[in-house]
């Protein structure tokens, strides 16, 4: 297991996703409204869509290829064309700065 630190709470809006690299891996960096953070694989399961450059709402992002929703909660595929759903990181905050574990 490996955690790594990917940058300042600060530099993430709520509202908002971006893309970190993390272990080799494209890993969607999302901050929801309420401030939480989730991470989530950057691969749409439709057609590995780059997720972390859709438009994030509530606790949803959409692939901006084909429109798939995924829950960054938990990874799930709530819309059509997606039907897999997407892995999940743990994600921490440790003196401002964000951390993700991947394994």
């Amino acid at each position: 297991m490996t955690v790594e630190q990917v940058g300042s709470i600060d530099a993430i809006e709520p509202g908002t996703a971006r893309v970190v690299e993390v272990s080799g891996q494209s890993i969607a960096l999302c901050r929801v409204e309420d401030g939480d953070l989730y991470a989530i694989e950057n691969r749409c399961t439709h057609d590995d869509g780059p997720l972390g450059e859709g438009e994030l709402e509530g606790d949803r992002i959409e692939c901006p290829r084909h429109g798939a929703l995924f829950d960054v909660t938990n990874g799930r595929a709530v819309t059509l064309p997606a039907i897999g759903r997407v892995r999940c990181f743990a994600v921490s905050v440790d003196d401002g700065q964000v951390q993700i574990e991947v394994d």
